[in-house]
């Protein structure tokens, strides 16, 4: 089992996982005093690990014959064009969390996750209906951890007349995912696995959260 390494800086941790072959290291991040997770910026990790990604999850999702891959802004996008890129398609969909002009008329649906504060909105242009209804869908993200997000996005997109077959993320973090998610947590297939962490007596090191790895 791999464990948090020391950055450097007494304070800074890291947590190195490895993505479909390749190693990726992770800055352990404090949400909380005793509550910490490892970060992946997907948009920060470049070109090639968004490829990489990309046609790993195409392997994994190929034989369900998607027809149009969606994933909700930001992180989403590009795990949403790399895929789509892999798999030979066109045309994709973003579900947008910022009110644009163009947005009006949107479907809407309230959302939280891990890394955001407070309450979000997923907005679903509906000019992209047309693209969705009746189709074979995967839906995307980054990382799944709470499943609000994802649970958000899947109610949208079945609201839209889609036919969600597959949950492809890069990282699933921790458990709580596949209790926000009930039985559409077995459409999830991710690339790799990442714990959460405490601190014993509250203090340093960050250690893995035995019940989330």
């Amino acid at each position: 089992m791999t464990h948090p390494e020391t950055t450097g800086k007494p304070d800074e941790q890291s947590w190195t996982v490895e993505i479909a072959g390749r190693e990726v290291v992770l800055p352990i991040i404090p949400i909380k005093p005793d509550f910490a997770i490892s970060l992946l910026m997907v948009i920060d990790a470049g070109v090639s690990f968004g490829e990489h990604c990309g046609r790993a999850l195409a392997e994994k999702l190929a034989h369900l014959k998607p027809e149009v891959i969606v994933g909700p802004a930001t992180l989403g996008i590009p795990v949403a064009i790399e895929l789509s890129r892999a798999l030979g398609l066109d045309k994709y969909v973003i579900l947008q969390k910022s009110p644009k002009i163009h947005l009006g008329d949107a479907l809407e649906q309230n959302i939280t996750a891990i890394t955001s504060k407070g309450q979000q909105r997923l907005l679903l242009d509906r000019r992209a209906l047309p693209l969705l209804r009746g189709r074979r869908v995967v839906l995307v993200d980054d990382v799944v951890a709470s499943g609000g997000s994802l649970a958000g996005a899947l109610a949208l997109l079945r609201q839209a007349g889609a036919d969600v077959v597959a949950i492809g993320t890069i990282l699933t973090e921790a458990h709580d995912w596949r209790k926000r998610l009930g039985a559409d947590a077995a459409l999830v297939q991710g690339l790799a696995h990442i714990p959460q962490f405490t601190r014993i007596n509250g203090e340093a090191p960050w250690t893995p959260i035995p019940d989330s790895l």
